[in-house]
């Protein structure tokens, strides 16, 4: 690959399983939580919530039988979760590989999760100045899959959307990074990616580089997973 004539304004980066394998770490919560008051809760289930808001993980426990009011829900996942994560942060190496690149070749970044601001900060303390702006959960009206969380990450930096790169794991991360205008490179982890036109999908960052970056923003679309999803 070279580098084409436009770079990315910015790379607005998802946190939990894009930069850090933390998905892990929610599903054993879930299971806790669930387990004390008897009720049932698989990987699977901790699977349908990867990338998705907190109150919705907190309403569907509850549905499943579990006591507490939502918001104590939410605190108690941020609590368990926020604590592993100060004991090891899990970075994926792809991902954090290509991060390092970005910022060395002075690209501003911002960070877009819907994990809450007490995990994203614990996250970040090992890379502090790293990202010129953090946008998460607790702070948007409407979490992902809508876009107003990328939308307000662009307009914090102070470029336009449409001259972004978003990268994201999850169907409803991709979905907000997508609709925002943003170039959206979806890479495989845990959950499957349906395709979409000038959607980039990548089996891991490790190949994508600057020159994918610029590749990308300048239209170019990468698509390693073809009929798979």
């Amino acid at each position: 690959m070279t580098h084409r004539d436009t770079r990315p304004a910015a790379v607005l980066w998802d946190l939990d399983g894009t930069l850090i394998d933390s998905e892990p770490y929610w599903i054993t919560a879930e299971k806790e939580i669930a387990r004390k008051f008897g009720v049932e809760w698989t990987d699977d289930d901790g699977l349908t919530l990867v990338g998705k808001p907190l109150p919705l993980s907190a309403t569907l426990l509850i549905e499943r039988g579990v006591d507490m009011a939502a918001e104590d829900i939410i605190q108690y996942l941020l609590k368990r979760v926020t604590d592993a994560v100060h004991e090891r942060i899990p970075w994926q190496p792809d991902a954090r590989a290509l991060l390092d690149e970005v910022v060395s070749a002075g690209i501003p970044c911002a960070l877009v999760t819907m994990s809450y601001s007490t995990l994203a900060q614990a996250s970040l303390t090992l890379i502090p100045g790293v990202f010129a702006v953090v946008v998460t959960g607790d702070e948007v009206t409407h979490g992902k899959p809508h876009p107003e969380s990328y939308l307000l990450a662009a307009q914090r930096l102070g470029v336009d959307i449409a001259d972004c790169v978003a990268i994201e794991d999850s169907p409803s991360g991709i979905a907000a990074a997508y609709d925002s205008g943003a170039h959206t490179i979806a890479v495989k982890r845990l959950t499957p990616i349906e395709p979409r036109p000038g959607l980039s999908r990548v089996t891991s960052l490790d190949r994508m580089g600057l020159d994918g970056l610029y590749g990308v923003v300048n239209g170019e679309v990468f698509d390693e997973l073809g009929s798979q999803t």
